[in-house]
């Protein structure tokens, strides 16, 4: 996957250029936390809102992308995506508190430093931007 993303500004927005992959990485982190079954208050202190705009978001970024293209962002939307390629792989522990990679990869299909990458290029591209 590639970890590399431009985005500029426009306004209060920001404008993402993402590979498809990418797209399906965050929808994958989101669609995967919304669809555990938890409470509003559960989800809201995992993406920092609650279902509507998690659902929302899911909407735009759903589908089958075959080029990349842009994507417009409030800064909350980020803050979402952001919290879900942090927090879904936390949801993939044993008892001992270690990382069960395979699950991981079978159920979203990406390995965890996949998600920790496209966590960082979103931070830094949303400084530089």
């Amino acid at each position: 996957m590639r970890t590399q993303m431009k985005m500029t500004r426009d306004g209060d927005a920001f404008i993402a250029r993402l590979t498809p992959r990418q797209v399906s990485a965050m929808y994958e982190a989101l669609s995967y936390l919304s669809d555990r079954g938890c409470g509003d208050t559960e989800l809201t202190l995992l993406v920092g809102t609650g279902r509507e705009a998690v659902d929302a978001l899911m909407k735009r970024l759903a589908g089958r992308h075959t080029e990349s293209r842009d994507f417009r962002f409030t800064m909350g939307e980020l803050h979402m995506v952001l919290s879900a390629l942090t927090a879904a792989p936390t949801m993939f522990t044993g008892r001992e508190g270690a990382f069960l990679e395979e699950p991981f990869n079978i159920r979203l299909g990406f390995y965890r430093e996949n998600f920790d990458a496209l966590a960082c290029a979103v931070v830094r591209a949303a400084a530089e931007a």
